[in-house]
């Protein structure tokens, strides 16, 4: 009987201090062989895209927010893909991908329609082999183009592209001997795009100058002392200068060659790693403006951190595990806490590691604990009054709670299980009988309804009550919107697009919903008093038709019919405060299609300006405000997942 093996992918999350933790496992196809993120649904959440080399396929697993992510879709590709980018290759604002099939000496290229799923490949040729593919403009014409490198007839294809998404035909270059990658950068600072290629079998990397028009120069090589399947660059001394770092299989370290600014690299200087390594990062993994290198190593099943210092040198840190024959190495923010973390696949168990990241260049394994099938959301609250906080969380395969109660030093007793409705999706906390006792509710995604469990105060909880809602509700909020003191409830209900108020009777009932409509696709919502009359009102980002609805309370529980306001494309999220210091709450908006916020300033009627709207970085994802500045003026910061970077706007009202 032949063996049976486990196909999964790992990740780990990252903690602030570059450290890591938390090592998840998901079911890829058979050899997966590469991964790489992105935001493909325009969820606001990095998804990864891994490439089953032994099936001929890819696999979407969409990031379904608190850690996890569910399998969803899988594309047909060529013979034995192996490589994988993604970026907007037909400018349209939504991600593309583009893999190199090494069995068919072909590339495919798949169009991104914005929500997970991806049109039919189309192909198109190159040379022997394909391993590797990477893309910049380079030509100068702010259209992306492709370089692929081909190991077998030891060639690299250049294929100009057209900005639809299509591609020219191949230009061809001569590389040195079995090239296995290949990135792009501008390593003589003339302001073009240049190329490095590893050429595994003759010990050396080449560079080809670009001189700007989708040509480039013949081949410089660089001679390396072992050989190399993987480099990455960066500015590793803080000169101004792209540096390379470079992966040396067969004598296990790694080789730092300093750019000299003429063309010219100085002599590589070597850090120990672990046994074969073939593949390279670099980042930014302690948030100290330092770029960091992480080292897959093959023959062991590990990973290196090396954190830099700054000048060119790095620190080396501990080493940490991986699935079996690990393969390939992605990073991102998957848990948007602002820390990078990282998944790995490995081929010899087909498993995806994520590691979270804890900061200070070390990834911390922590207990792993039992949930229920596919767990989507999760809260921290004190469910038992041991002043410690105890964790809930929504299992959306098997229709429950978990309640998992904190014991000291960070760790979790087993967990109890609580039914719910059909496919738990959001949950919140709160107490909803006054009691004093914490209660939870859960939003029902697919039956159409919340679920009430009240709190018993030790932490357990009474059986589910049902409660009616819209289409597809996706989120909650509780507030006092008919003055009484007692909480009730607002759900989002994404297909039907309106808002299903649920006013609650104190007892942990609430009465049948009334609905108010909407924009198109309600995805954040806010309470607050916009009109200073001392009754709640409602702001709801839309987000496929770039408004915001306010709707205003009139302290019955009954809410006026929406006014909107423009925004950018996609809003995403949503925050309120008085941001210009007149006394009157204003609305900012997150915007990922076109990386912007839109400020609102609020007139104290309940009525908003035009917005203004403030460049970010790339796909804004959430938004926080406070003083950052100690100046009584409210900033606001924005996570960029796009960028993995933060903005920050301080706030210059007078």
């Amino acid at each position: 009987m032949a063996n049976k093996v486990q196909q999964t992918v790992s990740l780990l999350y990252g903690e602030e201090n570059g450290k890591f933790h938390d090592k998840y496992i998901y079911t890829t196809g058979h050899y997966p062989s590469s991964v790489i993120s992105g935001d493909f649904n325009n969820d606001n959440r990095l998804d990864l895209v891994v490439v089953n080399t032994n099936d001929d396929n890819i696999t979407m697993f969409l990031n379904e927010g608190n850690d996890i992510f569910s399998k969803q879709f899988s594309y047909a590709t060529g013979g034995s893909p192996s490589s994988i980018i993604s970026k907007d290759f037909n400018n349209d604002n939504e991600l593309d991908l583009v893999v190199t099939n090494n069995d068919d000496d072909n590339i495919s290229v798949l169009l991104g329609n914005g929500d997970g799923t991806f049109q039919t490949q189309r192909t198109y040729n190159v040379g022997a082999n394909p391993t590797s593919v990477t893309s910049d403009d380079f030509n100068n014409d702010r259209n992306l183009d492709l370089a692929v490198v081909n190991a077998e007839d030891n060639t690299m294809s250049i294929l100009l592209g057209n900005g639809d998404g299509t591609f020219q035909q191949q230009n061809i270059y001569e590389t040195g001997y079995y090239p296995t990658l290949v990135i792009s950068g501008d390593f003589n600072n003339d302001n073009y795009v240049d190329l490095v290629v590893t050429a595994y079998r003759g010990i050396t990397f080449s560079i080809f100058f670009g001189n700007g028009n989708g040509t480039f120069r013949n081949q410089l090589k660089y001679v390396i002392d072992s050989r190399a399947w993987s480099l990455t660059s960066g500015d590793f001394n803080n000169d101004n200068k792209l540096d390379i770092a470079v992966a040396n299989t067969h004598e296990n370290t790694v080789s730092i060659l300093l750019n000299n600014g003429d063309e010219t690299f100085q002599n590589g200087i070597k850090y120990a790693t672990g046994s074969d390594p073939h593949y390279l990062l670099s980042g930014d993994l302690n948030n100290d403006n330092r770029l960091d290198l992480m080292v897959i190593n093959v023959a062991d099943s590990t990973f290196n951190v090396l954190l830099g210092n700054g000048d060119g040198y790095f620190r080396t840190q501990p080493t940490y595990a991986t699935g079996t024959d690990p393969h390939c190495l992605t990073f991102g923010d998957f848990n948007n806490d602002n820390r990078i973390d990282i998944a790995v696949t490995s081929v010899g168990d087909n498993t995806l590691n994520v590691l979270l990241n804890n900061g200070y260049g070390h990834f911390q394994m922590q207990p792993m604990y039992t949930t229920g099938h596919y767990p989507v959301s999760v809260i921290f609250s004190d469910f038992n009054n041991d002043h410690k906080l105890d964790l809930a969380i929504a299992n959306g395969d098997d229709n429950t709670i978990s309640i998992l109660l904190a014991n000291q030093y960070g760790t979790f007793n087993n967990q109890s299980t609580y039914a719910s409705g059909n496919y738990p999706h959001d949950v919140i906390s709160n107490d909803f009988n006054n009691d004093t006792k914490l209660d939870v509710i859960v939003v029902n995604a697919f039956e159409n309804t919340i679920s009430v469990l009240l709190g018993n105060g030790d932490g357990t909880f009474q059986n589910q009550s049902t409660y009616e809602t819209g289409n597809y509700p996706v989120s909650v909020v509780s507030g006092y919107f008919n003055n009484d003191f007692i909480l009730d409830l607002a759900v989002i209900n994404y297909q039907d697009h309106n808002v299903s108020i649920l006013l609650g009777k104190g007892n942990g009932m609430f009465q049948n919903q009334t609905t108010y409509r909407t924009g198109t696709s309600p995805y954040s919502i806010v309470a607050a008093d916009f009109n200073n009359d001392r009754k709640q009102d409602l702001a709801i980002a839309n987000s496929d038709n770039n408004t915001v609805s306010i709707l205003l309370g009139n302290g019955n529980g009954t809410f006026q019919s929406e006014i909107r306001y423009d925004t950018g494309r996609h809003p995403n999220f949503i925050i309120s405060g008085d941001f210009n210091n007149d006394a009157k709450l204003d609305i900012v908006v997150a915007n990922s299609k076109d990386n912007t916020i839109s400020v609102l300033l609020g007139k104290g009627d309940g009525t908003f300006e035009s917005q203004i709207k403030r460049n970010t970085a790339t796909l804004p994802v959430s938004i926080i405000s406070g003083d950052f500045n100690n100046d009584m003026k409210l900033d606001i910061a924005v996570t960029n997942l796009g960028s993995n970077d933060v903005s920050v706007f301080l706030n210059e009202c007078k």
